[in-house]
């Protein structure tokens, strides 16, 4: 099982290696690939270093498997000649997210969809991954009318310039920026670039992936995208509101069965979700449980993910995961 990295050098490409290591992935020949200016760099894996090889060259290495996290230009250029040369891609940018012809998945919720026609699979945006990692169980349930989603993220979902930019901040040293402003003791309610319609790209794609992966059009998504100087994961404050009523005992029973979720919630104790308990974990944290006592048929809650895990790495391994299970590579 051949198995290449494209972004190997990348925060999240990084953490793919750390992956796949940690999950014993039949890996029997890593290929790590990145752009021209680092071929030729080191990385590690399994204890073992591996030179940065071009796309070209990765190409013509025949690996099975393709992780793509490398950005949407770089996806929409490259990730079609993979896929021609009998190679299948599981990509972390936006690229293919909402073409119709892909698939966009989170193997707990709809890897099903997954058939041998699939040679470029989207890895969803890492806020949408983590909601409706809760939400799935709730929607079967209950069935979702409506979602009212703020998100709070940490800036390890910018990159590595990001993480510089606080750090240099909290130290008094003058650097390069990622964020037209400040980051530490600041927020920037603006993720993305802004559309005409007033929203950013990260809030639209959490209103169109949510539908998507859910198979549920008729749901009402609206978001506000917000990043935060923490470096632990991402943290969302979702309200929704359901077709049918609810008891708060059945919504803890379907969520502390849900796979890949655990529920913290015990105000009591003030146990609850937060990003330094998520960092480094790949189980979406769920809290905060309550009913809106203004709207009827309606939840809060609050949501904590590693967004370079669960999020991003860990997501894309278990579609892999996904793939060799089910003899599709």
């Amino acid at each position: 099982m051949k198995i290449a990295v494209v972004g190997a050098t990348g925060l999240v490409g990084t953490k793919m290696l750390e992956v796949l290591a940690e999950r014993n992935f039949p890996v029997t020949e890593l290929i790590a690939v990145a752009s021209e200016k680092s071929v030729g760099k080191q990385v590690e894996y399994g204890g073992k270093l591996y030179k940065v090889v071009g796309m070209q060259t990765a190409i013509s290495m025949k690996p099975q498997i393709a992780l793509f996290s490398a950005g949407g230009s770089t996806s929409l250029e490259w990730a079609p000649k993979f896929a021609e040369a009998g190679i299948r891609v599981i990509d972390n940018s936006s690229a293919w997210r909402m073409d119709v012809s892909k698939k966009l998945v989170v193997p707990e919720i709809n890897g099903d969809v997954l058939g041998v026609d699939d040679w470029i699979i989207a890895n969803p945006n890492c806020s949408t991954i983590q909601m409706v990692m809760v939400l799935k169980g709730l929607h079967e349930r209950y069935k979702i009318r409506r979602i009212v989603v703020s998100t709070y993220q940490s800036v390890t979902g910018t990159g590595v310039k990001a993480v510089n930019q606080m750090m240099n901040e909290r130290a008094g040293v003058k650097g390069e920026m990622a964020y037209a402003y400040r980051i530490d003791m600041n927020v920037i309610p603006q993720i993305d670039l802004f559309t005409d319609n007033g929203y950013t790209k990260e809030e639209m794609k959490m209103v169109n992936e949510t539908r998507k992966i859910l198979r549920d059009d008729t749901i009402g998504v609206t978001a506000t995208t917000v990043r935060i100087p923490v470096m632990g994961g991402h943290s969302e404050s979702v309200n929704v509101e359901f077709e049918r009523e609810f008891e708060m005992d059945e919504v803890r029973d379907v969520l502390s069965n849900a796979e890949g979720v655990v529920l913290r919630d015990d105000v009591k104790q003030l146990v609850y979700p937060m990003p330094m308990d998520a960092e480094n974990r790949d189980e979406v944290f769920v809290g905060r449980l309550r009913r809106d006592e203004s709207q009827a048929r309606t939840l809060n809650m609050f949501i904590v993910a590693d967004n370079l895990r669960k999020g991003a790495a860990t997501n894309a391994v278990q579609i892999a995961e996904w793939l060799v299970k089910n003899k599709l590579c």
